[in-house]
């Protein structure tokens, strides 16, 4: 990586700003409630309850008495052993079993299998202010899946200050300096066909540490400012085929001005990356000087990837018959 670059990451990476998750009961159930088929079971309380953990929990062993290990700060469910545990016992010993859990300070309370919480019990939820949902999901399907929207919850966020574009399946997050043309750049892609992400700040998350998953903000979602013209609905001029809510990120372009660029690997031999929540994603510096067709350029860099993807590396083949070429020549 050329110096230039260098400087130029380092400054971007100064200027992240990464995001502590922060789920609440409320939050969860107003993202997941349609997926996980819950719905609120007595009046709305503890919606401001902290989820501090991104799994569920079974209370079987607490409501018997027993709080060794107890994980009181995630969801509780109540499947259908725990719900026939607490028909047998009598209303009373029903209502101090479940005011013990309250007392342990959980999020909420999820009710599987369509059952519905004892009158006296949901009453002590109300007072506890503990909320309480139920579901008819099978209760192991149901952990399964807000096992999954948990941990994305829980993901670490960072927001990069960049274009996210959609090219043939690679989503690539074009970067630079202010007003060295990116937004132009992501729109001349977006006449060829391609897909908006996100325009000038993109939202980046690390999905189990495995990929990086790049959306935008709700507030400039579909939107882009386009200097001289001022802010465009992408979806409105360009169709709803132009939009897509989020994507991979497989590939970083850097535009930098052309007298700044002090060095540039002419072969594409030297693989670089761009590290974002401990993960490299290959990284590419396009110099930019008028008479470019930097769209172009990044639709290419785009296709390379995708080749490079299935293991067919354009530089390296060049260079292996150009070594071969130069050993024939010198027997």
């Amino acid at each position: 990586m050329s110096k230039g670059t260098s400087a130029t990451s380092n400054r971007t990476t100064r200027n992240r700003k990464e995001t502590v998750p922060v789920v609440t009961v409320e939050s969860f159930y107003n993202s997941h409630s349609g997926k996980l088929q819950m719905k609120l079971e007595g009046p709305r309380v503890g919606f401001h309850r902290k989820i501090r953990e991104p799994t569920i929990n079974r209370p079987g062993l607490a409501l018997s008495g027993f709080y060794t290990y107890f994980a009181e700060k995630r969801v509780q469910v109540f499947g259908a052993a725990e719900h026939s545990y607490m028909k047998s016992l009598s209303e009373k010993v029903r209502v101090k079993r479940f005011r013990a859990l309250c007392a342990r300070k959980i999020p909420c309370v999820v009710v599987s299998r369509g059952f519905h919480m004892d009158p006296a019990v949901l009453r002590v939820a109300v007072e506890e202010e503990i909320a309480v949902f139920r579901t008819p999901m099978i209760t192991m399907k149901f952990i399964n899946a807000a096992t999954i929207a948990l941990e994305v919850d829980f993901s670490r966020t960072v927001t990069e200050f960049g274009s996210m574009v959609d090219v043939l399946g690679i989503g690539v997050l074009i970067r630079g300096a202010s007003g060295i043309g990116k937004s132009e750049t992501t729109l001349g892609l977006i006449e060829r066909g391609y897909s908006l992400v996100s325009d000038d700040v993109t939202r980046i998350t690390s999905l189990e540490g495995r990929e990086l998953m790049a959306t935008s903000p709700d507030l400039t979602r579909n939107h882009m400012e386009v200097r001289g013209i001022g802010i465009i609905n992408v979806a409105s001029i360009f169709g709803i085929g132009s939009i897509r809510i989020e994507k991979r990120l497989d590939l970083v372009v850097t535009l930098q001005e052309w007298d700044s660029v002090e060095e540039i690997d002419r072969l594409g031999i030297e693989r670089q990356t761009y590290e974002i929540l401990g993960l490299k994603v290959p990284h590419i510096t396009i110099p930019v000087r008028p008479g470019r067709d930097i769209a172009r350029l990044i639709e290419v860099a785009a296709m390379d990837q995708k080749l490079k993807g299935l293991g067919q590396n354009s530089a390296v083949d060049f260079s292996a018959k150009l070594l071969n070429l130069m050993e024939q020549k010198s027997r």
